[in-house]
């Protein structure tokens, strides 16, 4: 007596709140394949929104204009790749230098793979100086560059890694594992090179490792 029943769907804000954030990801999905294929400018609201299947005005909504959507579309493709990262690290030794430069390689190479926007999002960035660039560098980019360059060095000094710029090296082996990968249709069609194979992918982290990573660990005392 006196006692309110729980009605079904008795909480209308919940289920606001679920559809409001399976939106934003609809949209962030879409942004991500958008500006990947055809860069900031070649990219409209209005394909981002048909893309994902939600009316135009929803973006404005949910994110404030097109550049705050080509942020936090870049914020997700390098959250994603940071965890993938991060997963690989935790099953190496950290008194390894040389499998977890190894690990680094394989990771980049299977997340490239699985997500092209990766390198994608970069090489249209690229092309010209821009604020989008600038951002992506400080926010992304050099902080990545810092990680592994300094870990480079390291390697370097023990004699698995070849001599020269770190800098160098660095930007050679993150451009053979995740932009040969970015080329993948160019490169069947003129090498017959086939990456939806694992083996071949497999192939390509081997060769890079055997190429960047040519010594070994000294003997332990």
């Amino acid at each position: 007596m006196g006692v309110e029943q729980a009605t079904p769907g008795a909480n209308p804000g919940r289920k606001q709140q679920q559809r409001s954030i399976l939106t934003q990801q609809k949209l962030l999905d879409a942004a991500i394949q958008a500006f990947s294929e055809n860069g900031f400018k070649g990219t409209s609201t209005r394909d981002i929104a048909d893309r994902a299947n939600v009316h135009h005005p929803l973006i404005t909504y949910h994110f404030k204009n097109k550049g705050e959507l080509w942020r936090a579309a870049a914020n997700r493709i390098f959250r994603e790749f940071n965890i993938s990262l991060v997963k690989a690290m935790a099953e190496v030794p950290e008194m390894d230098p040389k499998a977890r430069a190894e690990a680094f390689i394989r990771t980049y190479v299977k997340h490239s793979f699985g997500h092209p926007a990766l390198h994608k999002i970069i090489l249209q960035e690229s092309s010209y100086p821009s604020d989008r660039l600038d951002w992506l560098v400080t926010q992304h980019l050099r902080p990545l560059y810092e990680m592994v360059a300094g870990q480079l060095v390291k390697l370097q000094q023990l004699g698995i890694a070849p001599p020269g710029n770190p800098a160098l090296l660095y930007n050679m082996i993150r451009v053979s594992a995740g932009g040969l990968l970015a080329l993948r249709l160019e490169i069947k069609g003129t090498s017959n090179i086939n990456f939806n194979n694992e083996a071949e992918r497999d192939a390509l982290a081997e060769m890079i490792i055997r190429t960047f990573l040519p010594g070994n660990l000294p003997p332990q005392k």
